[in-house]
């Protein structure tokens, strides 16, 4: 079924176009992404779509009953409520008819309804009316629904007051609530944000299995290769779509262009072939015709223009002005944290020269002090960093807490390198994207993305021999991304780098670190080869326990056979006697039901009413059934 439809949509900011010509379409439990540069009107068509802007040509085509659900970047759930409560206003139409339903259930035992069997139909229709559709809405399973929500994004304490929670807690918690209301178009910005790894797993396998249809932007190749089966590139106000994931995105789109740019310069070898032999022979009497024949067909050709290749990108490498010593970093059960107050400790391990290692584990246990401390922001709390000779640290803050200057652009980079020229400088800018007049913006007016390529052109312009990175690749589009792991892959220096990004840390790490309440765990290789492993201890430790148990349970079966026979002997017979005691006293219920139902037969204001006859009859013949199955039964258990 056909969801939403964007047909020929466009958008202008004042005088600058947008977007133009767009076209889009979503079906059932389609998983769509949506791709492009920084800037190039993703959100932009998200708003447009989710109805939260307007647009200036085109139609949005959608049935009345489809209902949308649109989370934008960084939106904070605001309450005052508690997280519990909050999520439960989702379903205050349930709530309502539960309320109806115990109603319904209170006029059931009311004496007066009883006695009228009129009045006493009527309720238990409406009842079970309200009972089924209660059911086919989810009013069963709806506190179940917001636990395994809550469960998966991290939220264990659901009492917690809304306003006390973190503006990154706030963006999790405003996406678990629109997971509950479960819209037929789910359209989310960015929803990997202030997700760790665990937590994005989990919405990776949610979404997978969501029964509506998905449109997502994200800046996480991971995720988009794991939830979406196509992509629509937005790239110069146009939109282009391809089947399949990101990764087959980049093929399919690679492949497209190298097939472009074939019939593209084929064409152009055979207009050139053309254009020569007119010029050659359209003079000539013996072969002017062949000319004009050839010019005619040149004028009715219809010219390919040459394919666009990429968007200009970012240009940089990370170099080294010395090399550091074989040893780099050794930390010993190290305990980091904040004003004494320890947030992860029994950390300890080796960093060589050359090596990078990713820094994994929940939010909160301390990944990012753990950098602090080893560049020497944050004391240690304990334990020991012994370093290396000859080093010189770079450190890449997530935040770019040190980019809130009034200063240009330009000043930025140049008031820490003087001696170089203006000339250079804006080379080093113009690499990073910065060009023209971009060079005269005030640092503090930037964007999360230009702050963080400006935050990367200064550490590249530091040289240093080892590279301490938080979360390097928060706010950079997907070429970005890419240009700087190619960066790092061939920087001749060691790093330690801390960062969500799964899809990242496959290409960078030698070296995975994990961090978790028990201290720090090593393994050499990527971030595959890390959830590998994981799994196999996993399984490694249920079959050790498996096998633990099975033992155990055998030796305690030889000590405690004769006595297990011996107790279950005796629980069989409570429960024969204890069975046998219900039945004689269903037996007596029904005897007795019975007698009432025939003296209600002999009853003249009775037996003269058919349909109360029948009734009574009707109900008599059950009883005198179950009475005589349960006779048997009686009889079975007393032998």
């Amino acid at each position: 079924m056909i969801l939403l439809q964007v047909n020929q949509l466009s958008k202008y900011y004042g005088a600058d176009l947008i977007l133009s010509n767009i076209k889009l379409e979503l079906q059932t439990r389609d998983r769509v992404a949506l791709v492009g540069r920084n800037g190039a009107g993703k959100s932009t068509l998200l708003k447009i779509i989710a109805g939260h802007l307007s647009h200036d040509g085109g139609e949005i085509i959608k049935p009345k009953e489809v209902t949308i659900g649109y989370l934008a970047q960084n939106t904070g759930l605001e309450s005052s409520l508690t997280i519990w409560d909050e999520m439960l206003t989702v379903f205050e139409p349930l709530q309502i008819m539960e309320k109806s339903i115990r109603k319904i259930e209170e006029q059931m035992s009311d004496p007066s309804i009883l006695a009228d069997e009129g009045k006493y139909e009527r309720v238990l229709k409406d009842y079970d009316q309200l009972q089924l559709q209660f059911k086919e809405q989810g009013g069963y399973q709806y506190e179940a629904d917001i636990r395994s929500i809550l469960h998966g994004l991290k939220f264990h304490n659901s009492d917690i007051k809304i306003s006390s929670l973190s503006g990154g807690q706030k963006t999790r918690l405003a996406l678990g609530k629109l997971l509950l209301t479960k819209p037929d178009v789910l359209i989310l910005d960015e929803p990997t944000n202030h997700l760790d790894i665990d937590t994005l797993t989990w919405l990776e396998q949610y979404l997978q299995g969501y029964a509506g249809a998905i449109l997502i932007v994200s800046h996480d190749r991971y995720f988009l290769d794991k939830v979406v089966t196509q992509v629509y590139e937005v790239s110069r106000h146009q939109i282009q779509k391809y089947q399949g994931n990101y990764s087959s995105y980049l093929e399919l789109k690679a492949a497209n262009y190298e097939r472009d740019i074939k019939l593209f310069e084929k064409q152009q070898q055979e207009i050139s072939n053309l254009q020569d032999f007119i010029q050659r022979n359209l003079a000539r009497a013996s072969t002017t015709k062949r000319a004009q024949s050839r010019r005619k067909k040149l004028e009715k050709m219809e010219v390919i223009d040459r394919p666009l290749g990429d968007e200009k990108s970012a240009t940089f490498s990370f170099e080294i002005d010395k090399q550091s010593g074989n040893d780099v970093l050794k930390i010993d059960s190290l305990a980091v944290g904040y004003d004494q107050k320890i947030v992860s400790g029994h950390i300890s391990f080796r960093v060589n020269k050359g090596e990078s290692i990713a820094l994994v584990g929940p939010n909160g246990i301390g990944k990012s002090t753990l950098l602090k401390t080893i560049i020497k922001r944050l004391p240690a709390l304990s334990g020991t960093i012994q370093y290396g000779t000859n080093l010189s640290i770079g450190y890449y803050d997530q935040e770019q807490a040190e980019l809130t200057s009034n200063k240009r652009v330009l000043n930025e980079l140049w008031d820490e390198h003087p001696l170089k020229n203006e000339k250079e400088i804006r080379t080093v800018l113009g690499n990073f994207l910065f060009s023209g007049d971009d060079v005269l913006k005030i640092v503090s007016t930037l964007s999360g993305g230009e702050k963080a390529r400006l935050a990367l052109a200064k550490l590249m312009m530091e040289k240093a021999n080892v590279l301490i990175l938080d979360e390097p690749t928060n706010h950079l589009d997907l070429d970005s991304k890419e240009v700087l792991e190619n960066a790092l892959i061939d920087y001749p220096g060691t790093l330690v780098f801390v960062s969500h990004d799964r899809y990242f840390i496959n290409r960078i790490a030698t070296k995975v670190l994990e961090l978790s309440e028990t201290g720090s765990t090593e393994y050499l290789g990527d971030y595959d080869y890390y959830v590998e492993k994981k799994n196999e201890m996993v399984e490694l430790a249920a079959l050790t326990q498996n096998a633990s148990m099975k033992r155990q349970e055998q030796v305690e079966g030889l000590e405690k056979n004769s006595f297990q026979l011996d107790k279950e002997s005796k629980k069989l017979e409570r429960q024969r006697k204890r069975k046998l005691e219900e039945i004689e006293v269903r037996i007596e219920d029904l005897e007795n039901q019975i007698q009432l139902n025939e003296e209600q037969l002999c009853d003249p204001g009775i037996f003269q009413d058919h349909e109360k006859v029948l009734a009574i009859t009707s109900k008599n013949e059950h009883a005198k059934e179950e009475l005589e199955m349960l006779m048997e039964e009686w009889a079975e258990l007393a032998d």
